[in-house]
């Protein structure tokens, strides 16, 4: 077929956050990324998948599936580790991302399921970003803003809306946030244990986020009412983190399998 691109990957996912990932001497140079990213990543379409990777020895540069190009994802360096580890094995890793080098440590391997406790590094706050009033979103009341690498915006709630979703967008591209914003709505259910929701910038809603769980759990902590260890309790289960000298994320990551996708 005429200016036809064939492109390997490999798909896994991180606690239900999928990625495809391809190393970068295996796509053309000049090639329009964000387009092939928008193209493999749709769900029907495509592959599937919230987010595409191009890996380079311990680097990684991420797009998610609408083509823009975020600076990290927690469960997509995770899944990163794996693709990188299978192909040299080792007990720690550090790969350089879009918000610099992040060090991971394997805890478990079995077959092609992986377990990382990942240095998210110290959160970017202003104390009045804790507790924040966003102008024409006041019937949210006080959000937490910080940073993880990406922007996270905390809405803290009793209860799930039942409109989530489409509040999540409304957040993610207000005004407010000129460069958007990933959006968590968090529940407490105890001083260890939290369980949110998750709509990723870029993405939509998914099941778990690896920079969104830290940034709720950070925000919880800094808002006093949770404190470390912290369980987070996603849709595709459970992520722990613990704040000490820095703040460290443990999670899962799945290898599913390899194939080639067919751009043009």
């Amino acid at each position: 077929m005429t200016n036809e691109l064939k492109i390997p990957f490999t798909k896994a996912h991180g606690a239900g956050n999928d990625f495809l990932l391809t190393w970068q001497n295996e796509v053309p140079a000049g090639g329009d990324l964000p387009a092939i990213a928008r193209a493999i990543c749709a769900r029907h379409e495509g592959i599937g998948a919230d987010g595409w990777m191009l890996v380079r020895r311990n680097a990684i540069r991420l797009f998610n599936a609408d083509g823009s190009e975020p600076e990290i994802s927690g469960n997509g360096t995770r899944c990163a580790a794996a693709f990188l580890l299978e192909q040299q094995p080792a007990q720690e890793i550090t790969i350089e991302t879009g918000a610099g080098p992040k060090h991971l440590r394997l805890i478990s391997m079995e077959g092609r399921h992986w377990m990382f406790e990942m240095d998210m590094g110290l959160p970017r706050f202003t104390p009045e970003d804790i507790r924040r009033k966003i102008p024409l979103l006041h019937l949210l009341g006080e959000v937490s803003l910080l940073d993880v690498g990406n922007p996270q915006c905390a809405i803290f709630v009793e209860e799930f809306p039942p409109d989530w979703e489409s509040i999540g967008a409304e957040v993610e591209g207000h005004p407010y946030f000129p460069k958007r914003t990933n959006v968590s709505f968090v529940r407490v259910i105890d001083r260890h244990t939290l369980e949110v929701r998750f709509f990723e910038r870029g993405v939509g809603p998914t099941k778990s986020s690896g920079t969104g769980s830290t940034g709720a759990a950070a925000a919880a902590i800094l808002r006093g009412v949770a404190e470390s260890p912290v369980t987070i309790q996603t849709l595709a289960g459970d992520m722990s983190l613990r704040w000490a000298d820095s703040v460290y994320l443990t999670g899962p990551a799945t290898v599913l399998g390899k194939g080639e996708f067919y751009f043009s």
